[in-house]
């Protein structure tokens, strides 16, 4: 059972990173979304930026694997799942730089959609 809860927090993991780089486009359509948003990328950048502090669901999976005898994640999530094998160590600064394009591009965009819709109600009125 342990390994069968790693696997589904690995894929919870990968789902997280996927909605950390791409959910603030959901507030296009959801406008409330954004504030879970917020949450997630502040927690994501929190993690990636302040030393010690650990990523709840690389503890999990870390339990989880210590129940079946194995070894902690070397180097973290990112560093036994992506690095290396989904995204080459040498574009890590282009990826960093686009991921932080695509956060503002989703924000600017939710908050430009917000504004038309609310001065679509105010003309209504």
């Amino acid at each position: 059972m342990a390994a069968f809860l790693a696997d589904v927090t690995v894929l919870v993991h990968f789902a997280a990173l996927i909605y950390i780089g791409l959910g603030g486009f959901l507030a296009w359509r959801w406008p409330k979304t954004i504030f879970l948003h917020v949450f997630f990328a502040l927690w994501g950048v929190a993690i990636n930026t302040v030393p010690g502090l650990p990523c709840p669901l690389t503890a999990l999976e870390d339990s989880l694997r210590a129940r079946q005898g194995l070894e902690p994640l070397p180097g973290g999530f990112n560093e036994y799942y992506i690095y290396d094998d989904l995204i080459p160590r040498a574009w890590l600064p282009f990826v960093v730089v686009a991921a932080v394009v695509l956060l503002v591009v989703s924000y600017v965009g939710a908050y430009v959609l917000w504004r038309r819709r609310r001065e679509a109600v105010v003309a209504a009125r």
